[in-house]
C-alpha cells in the first residue's frame, strides 16, 4: 500500500511516496532469503546471525543466533513484526516480545521441497504477498523439475558437520544434509540412525563414502580439506583415498530457502562429474 503526500515546491507539486508496511526482524537465514525473494527486503531492519544472504544483510544490525535471541535486543530496534523460525528461541524471549506488543509469527521449518514452499507461503501471508509467494513456489518447483537428471550411479556421501577439530559430527537420516544429498541424486552413507552423532574412525570406515561433504565454514574451521582427511578413519575411505571432499556455502546447502534449485544443481554437478 502506498501513502502519497503532496508537497508544494516552487510552484510545482512534488510527490513524495513512502512505502507503508511493517518494520520486520527476521530470525532464520531461510526466512530472510525468502523475504528478499518476495521483494520485501526493504522492510527488514535487523536479522539474526544465520542470515548471511543476500549481501544487503551485512549492513543490518544483528540480534544474535536465532536459537538464542535477546528480547531486549530485538525490542530496542522497535520492530512491528518478528518472523521467526520454528526453532527460534528461547521461548521466554519470544513471549516477552509478544507481551511488549510486537507480534511474533512462527514460520514452519523442515527440509525438502514441500517445506521450502510452505515456508515461502507462510512468509508471503505474513507480509501480504501471498500472490508473489505462490509464483515463487511454483518457480522453484519448475526449476527443480527442469534440472538435468543425476547420473546412473548414485554416489555414497558422508556429510560431516564441523566446528573446529574435535567437534565433528556425521549426519544420519532426517536432517537437511540427508535431504539435500537425496535431492542431488546421492545416497547418504549413514542410514542406521536419525540426526547427528560424533564421527568415529569405525563409523567412517563402515560408511564407505565416495564423497565427503561439508560446509564452507566447517572446512575453514578445520583448516581445509587436508586437515579433514587427516581425521582418523576418513583417509582410509574411498572418498579419502580419492581426495573427494566437497564443500558448499552453509546456508545454500542446508537452508532450503528460495535458492534450493541452485543448491541441488551445484551439488548434483559435484557428485556427478
Amino acid at each position: 500500500m502506498h501513502h502519497v503526500r503532496w508537497i508544494g515546491l516552487m510552484g510545482w507539486l512534488a510527490v513524495e511516496a513512502t512505502l507503508a508496511g511493517p518494520r520486520v526482524i527476521t530470525l532464520g537465514g531461510a526466512i530472510t532469503e525468502t523475504v528478499w525473494a518476495l521483494g520485501e527486503g526493504h522492510r527488514v531492519i535487523a536479522v539474526d546471525d544465520s542470515s548471511g544472504y543476500p549481501a544487503e544483510t551485512a549492513a543490518l544490525p544483528k540480534v544474535g543466533y536465532y536459537r538464542m535471541v535477546s528480547a531486549e535486543g530485538v525490542l530496542s530496534l522497535n520492530p512491528d513484526l518478528v518472523l521467526a523460525s520454528d526453532q527460534a528461541g528461547p521461548p521466554p524471549a519470544l513471549a516477552q516480545m509478544d507481551a511488549a506488543g510486537v507480534p511474533v509469527i512462527t514460520v514452519p521449518g523442515g527440509h525438502g521441497v514441500a517445506a521450502c514452499t510452505a515456508r515461502i507461503r507462510a512468509v508471503g501471508k505474513a507480509l501480504d504477498r501471498s500472490e508473489a509467494a505462490e509464483d515463487l513456489a511454483a518457480s522453484i518447483e519448475a526449476s527443480l523439475a527442469a534440472l538435468p537428471p543425476p547420473g546412473d550411479h548414485p554416489p555414497r556421501v558422508l556429510f560431516v558437520f564441523a566446528r573446529g577439530a574435535g567437534t565433528l559430527n556425521v549426519s544420519g537420516t532426517g536432517t537437511a544434509a540427508d535431504e539435500i544429498i537425496r535431492l542431488a541424486g546421492g545416497i547418504n552413507a549413514v542410514d542406521a540412525y536419525e540426526g547427528y552423532r560424533p564421527l568415529t574412525s569405525e563409523s567412517a570406515l563402515a560408511a564407505q563414502p565416495e564423497f565427503i561433504l561439508t560446509t564452507t565454514s566447517g572446512l575453514q574451521s578445520l583448516g581445509g580439506a587436508d586437515a579433514l582427511l587427516a581425521t582418523p578413519g576418513l583417509a582410509n575411505t574411498p572418498a579419502g583415498q580419492a581426495g573427494q571432499v566437497a564443500e558448499m556455502d552453509d546456508l545454500l546447502l542446508l537452508g532450503f530457502g528460495p535458492r534450493l534449485p541452485e543448491a541441488v544443481a551445484k551439488l548434483r554437478e559435484i557428485l556427478n562429474p
